[in-house]
Parts: structure tokens; C-alpha cells; sequence
């Protein structure tokens, strides 16, 4: 679509620059204009440092909360389209709510009128150029700093210079325009001319994508009386409604979530623009009453037309931030998350989300958690264990002795099938911005890949253990039926363990339980607690049984041990926490030797 796009844009740049040589100033001016806001955005991604993610992350919880959030980071950083990668990748992750999504996008509408105001006061009533050129000098001498902050600097500054510079080449390019071609002839009055020039509006901003860079246009042909100020109007709800086709468009071969987010995008700035156009007229005589109220010049048609802009967003806001609930639940029942692939397949890695590094990581930790919770189902069915048979349940030894009967498991197919494939996913994704991230953050990531190794290394060595549990768990021999049983209920005791340590928010807490697992284990030890002397040398076991028990215990304590490890990177974040616990093992080792 986007390469579509470009031949479409391609072609009409030719054609105008070889029809109309004036025309060259306006398409640089947007050009450049461009250009500005994209190293803006660049330089906002730079200066950040993680910060933005943080805030978006905290000030999504509830509606108003959203709303406010995208109103004013968009007013900040005059880039809806930064705020909207940057939603979209939480929203795929299921980082944030869709609710919470969508207050910062509708906010993000009403922010983007700075631009507006911005290129109608600065923009058209100053020698704006003059201002561009400092700002730019600027911009280049912060950029090859190599602090990542001033580097971010350096980039708004330069962006910020080359929009002033794009808005001056405009202005002068419809001023030079109006000399031999006059637009105004093909301005049409009644909704026809709505009709017309709100098509105009949507298919520029679809084909430039970027609203701000068409409203800047149109301001700038405004202002030199290139275009009528109803047309104006149009054009305005029109790149409304292009605005929201773009992101539609991109969004559509994401997951469910994403999807969601932007159909209801689109029903919002469609909707508000759809009625802004019906009520044009009356809405016409509204600015009208307001620009007169605060003592706006009668033909000051560029500060009405940001009036105009900010009054129907604004109002759109309004009444879509009190419908957002029944959105949400409309939203849902449109695009359904096929549940039945939550096994096998990915559940929050997206190549959208890739984008924002900050929360790639923590959707790649959260795919991490859904390869431990496929894990956790073969662990189960390896020792002829259902999950909800002994997880949260007080008397596990109990439990395990009751639960007799077998399950048929192919665990070599398990593994493939669902181990093996995330696991590879989640290693090959982790390729894709590990570049991005800091040195504390490096770390962390090579944290989860070691755990998704530890989670399928588990996985792997129950294949034995199965097929000698399932034969001894029928075995008319007690004692070697009662120390598999105890290996089935050391595995089941860790992992009912682990899954309390999940919904545990005190980190401390996930340590102390990890090190209480940790001297648990070594209860399974048969040589080192002596059962093994006592089994063989009373002959209650033969030396089949006792060289099976042996490899198995071992196998056992691998598998317990790599859990251990596994819980202690998932859901131990803090690295001061961590790092107690690795002096802690440390000193253990120490004393040992």
C-alpha cells in the first residue's frame, strides 16, 4: 500500500513541477516541512531516554487520565503519529488497555491543533525563515554530541527548524503562485465544494501521510487567498478523515488489539468529521461569533480556520471520551483473539511493537511467561499431573498419591510443536532491537533468552523421566512407587511455588522463595540423603530399579533447578534484588569449598 503510495506521489510531483515552475516552492516547502517533523519525532524518540514509554505506561489506567496524557504529550511533542507507534506497540503487547489506548490517541487529536495554531500565529504573520536558520545551526552542532540526550536535542532543534523553513518556502510558493495561476478559480461554493475539497483534504493526507503537513498547506494557501475559507474547512476534516485512514491502514495486519484500536480510531475522527461537515454552515457562524468575542480581524482567515480545527476536535473528544466503554465492548465483539491458538502461536510479539524498544522487552518477557505457562502443562502431564489437581491446593503429597492414572503425552512433539517454535520466535525477535536498548537494559534481555533456553532445557529432560514414572506409578514394588512419587511431588511443589511467586509483587518475597526452593532441592538428592544405601542394602529395590531411580533423581533436580532460575529472571526486575541473590549463591559456593 505504502509503495502504492509512492508512485501515486511520484507522478504528481512530476507532473506539477513540469506544469507550473512556482509550484517547486510549495512542494519543497512540504518537503522540507516533512523532513522537520520527522527528525522531531526522531529527537523526541532520543531525548526521551525510556521516559515517554514510562508515562504512558502509568497514566493509561483510567479514561480521563488517557485523555489528558494524549492531549498534552501530543501538544508537547507535535507528533501524534510518534504517540500512536508508541500506544500501538502497548496495545500489542497488552501492556495497557484498549480503553486507555484510545483516550491518548482521541486526546492526540485535540493536541495536534498546536500545529494549527502554531502555523497560523508564527507561520503566516512573521518572517518565520528568519527564526529557521539559528534554530538549524543550532540543531547541527547538538546532534554529533555523543550524549544520546543532546543528541535528541539536537534533532528537535533541527526539526523544529527545518518546519519554520518548510512553512516559509509554502508561503512563498502561494504567493508566487497567485501571480499566474490563481487557485481561488477553481473554489466551489455549496456542499459540493464540502464534498470536493474534503476528498481533497483526506486523499492529500493519505498520499503525504501526515494531517499537520496538509493543514499546513492549507493555512499557508489561505493566507495568501489561494482558497476560499469554507473549502479550508473542508480540507481540514477531510485530512481528519485521512489521518485516521493511515493508521487504519497499517494497523490492519497487526493482532486483534491493534485492529481494534484503529477501527475505533477511525469511527472517531470519521464520525466527528462526517457531522463537523453536515453542521459546516452553522459551525461557519459559530467561529464567526467566537473570533469576534476575542477580538479576532473579520478576514484573520487562518487564526479562524485553527478556532475551526480546535472547536470540532475538541467537541468530538468530548462526547467520544463518555462513549469509550461501549466502544471498547463494541471493538471486542468485532475482532475476537483466537483463543484456541494460545498454545502454539505468539501471543505478544509484534514486529509494530518492535518500533519502541522499551516495550519490546517487556513484551518479550511477557512471551517468555506464556513459553513458561506452555511449559508448565508438559511438566504436569509428564508426572501424570493436571495443573488444576494441585496448584493453590494445601495438601500436595496427597494429591500426587491419588492421581494414579496415565497421560498420554508425546513430549518430542510437544516440545517441537510448542516449545521449540516460541522459543525460537522470541531469540529471533530479541534480533530486531537489541541494538536499541542500553547497556542495564542488554542485560535484562540476555536474562530472558538464558530462561527460555533453561524453560525448554526442562522440558527436554522429562522425556525419560516420563516413561519411567509411568512405569513405576504401576509398579507393585511400594518403595520405588513411593520415590517417583516423590519426585512428582517435588516438581508439582515447585511449580505450585512458582505460580504463587508470579502474583507476588514484592520482590524480596520471589527471593526468599526461590532460596527456600533452592534447600527444597536438595531433598531430592538420593545419594546425599542416604535413602539410596538404605533402598539397596535391604534389598527393597534391585539394581535396575536403583540405577533408573539414580539417573532420574538427577534429572529431577535439573529440571527444578532451571525452574528455579527461570522465576528468579521473570519476576525479579530489580537489579539490586538480583544481585543480592547472586551474593547469596555466591557466599553458599564459597563456604561449600
Amino acid at each position: 500500500m505504502k509503495k502504492f503510495l509512492l508512485y501515486i506521489l511520484l507522478i504528481l510531483l512530476s507532473y506539477l513541477l513540469y506544469s507550473n515552475e512556482d509550484s517547486k516552492y510549495i512542494v519543497a516547502g512540504v518537503a522540507i516541512f516533512l523532513v522537520g517533523m520527522n527528525f522531531m519525532e526522531d529527537g523526541f524518540k532520543l531525548f526521551s531516554d525510556g521516559i515517554l514509554e514510562k508515562l504512558i505506561s502509568i497514566s493509561t489506567n483510567t479514561i480521563p487520565k488517557s485523555v489528558v496524557f494524549g492531549v498534552i504529550s501530543t501538544a508537547i511533542l507535535q507528533s501524534s503519529s510518534l504517540i500512536a507507534i508508541i500506544v500501538i506497540s502497548f496495545l500489542s503487547a497488552k501492556i495497557i488497555s484498549l480503553s486507555g489506548a484510545l483516550g491518548v490517541v482521541f486526546g492526540s487529536a485535540l493536541g495536534t491543533t498546536v500545529t494549527t495554531w502554531l502555523v497560523s500565529t508564527l507561520g503566516v504573520k512573521i518572517d518565520i525563515a528568519a527564526f529557521a536558520l539559528p534554530v538549524i545551526i543550532f540543531g547541527v552542532i547538538f546532534r554529533f554530541s555523543k550524549q544520546k540526550n543532546i543528541q535528541g536535542v539536537g534533532n528537535i532543534l533541527l526539526g523544529l527548524g527545518f518546519v519554520f523553513l518548510g512553512i516559509s518556502y509554502m508561503k512563498d510558493g502561494f504567493e508566487e503562485l497567485k501571480h499566474g495561476f490563481d487557485l481561488e478559480q477553481f473554489s466551489v461554493d455549496g456542499y459540493k465544494g464540502i464534498i470536493i475539497y474534503t476528498l481533497i483534504g483526506l486523499v492529500a493526507t493519505v498520499i503525504i501521510q501526515s494531517s499537520s503537513a496538509t493543514l499546513a498547506l492549507t493555512i499557508t494557501a489561505l493566507s495568501t487567498g489561494q482558497i476560499m475559507y469554507l473549502n479550508a474547512m473542508a480540507i481540514a476534516a477531510g485530512a481528519n478523515i485521512g489521518s485516521a485512514t493511515t493508521a487504519a491502514l497499517g494497523a490492519m495486519v497487526s493482532n486483534a488489539n491493534s485492529k481494534r484500536m484503529a477501527v475505533g480510531l477511525f469511527i472517531f475522527k470519521g464520525t466527528t468529521s462526517f457531522v463537523t461537515l453536515f453542521f459546516l454552515y452553522y459551525l461557519y457562524d459559530l467561529v464567526n461569533y467566537i473570533s469576534d468575542f476575542f477580538g479576532v480581524n473579520y478576514d484573520d482567515w487562518a487564526i479562524k480556520l485553527a478556532i475551526f480545527h480546535t472547536l470540532y476536535n475538541l467537541t468530538g473528544l468530548i462526547i467520544f471520551s463518555l462513549l469509550i466503554p461501549k466502544l471498547v465492548v463494541f471493538l471486542k465483539k468485532l475482532f475476537v483473539e483466537d483463543v484456541g491458538t494460545y498454545i502454539s502461536k505468539l501471543r505478544y510479539l509484534d514486529m509494530e511493537v518492535v518500533k519502541v524498544p522499551f516495550v519490546a522487552l517487556k513484551a518479550t518477557r511477557k512471551e517468555t511467561i506464556h513459553l513458561y505457562d506452555n511449559a508448565t502443562e508438559v511438566l504436569s502431564h509428564a508426572i501424570m499431573l493436571h495443573r488444576h489437581r494441585y496448584l493453590d491446593k494445601l495438601n500436595i503429597p496427597l494429591v500426587v498419591k491419588e492421581s494414579t492414572d496415565l497421560i498420554e503425552l508425546d513430549i518430542d512433539e510437544f516440545y517441537q510443536t510448542r516449545i521449540k517454535s516460541l522459543y525460537g520466535d522470541i531469540i529471533n525477535y530479541s534480533t530486531y532491537f537489541i541494538s536499541a536498548l542500553d547497556d542495564e537494559e542488554k542485560v535484562y534481555l540476555y536474562g530472558l533468552r538464558t530462561a527460555c533456553r533453561d524453560i525448554a532445557e526442562a522440558v527436554k529432560n522429562t522425556k525419560e523421566l516420563q516413561q519411567n514414572i509411568s512405569k513405576y506409578l504401576s509398579s507393585n514394588n511400594e518403595y520405588i512407587k513411593s520415590e517417583y512419587n516423590f519426585i512428582r511431588e517435588a516438581i508439582a511443589k515447585t511449580l505450585d511455588t512458582i505460580n504463587k511467586i508470579k502474583s507476588s509483587e514484592d520482590e524480596i518475597d520471589v527471593l526468599s522463595k526461590s532460596e527456600l526452593l533452592k534447600v527444597y532441592l536438595k531433598s531430592l538428592d538420593v545419594i546425599a540423603t542416604g535413602r539410596i544405601d538404605v533402598l539397596i542394602r535391604e534389598k527393597r529395590i534391585d539394581k535396575i530399579m536403583a540405577t533408573t531411580l539414580l539417573n532420574d533423581s538427577a534429572h529431577a533436580y535439573t529440571i527444578i533447578n532451571k525452574l528455579i532460575n527461570v522465576s528468579k529472571v521473570l519476576w525479579i526486575e530489580d537489579l539490586t534484588i538480583k544481585q543480592l541473590g547472586e551474593d547469596y549463591e555466591a557466599g553458599k559456593n564459597l563456604r561449600k569449598s
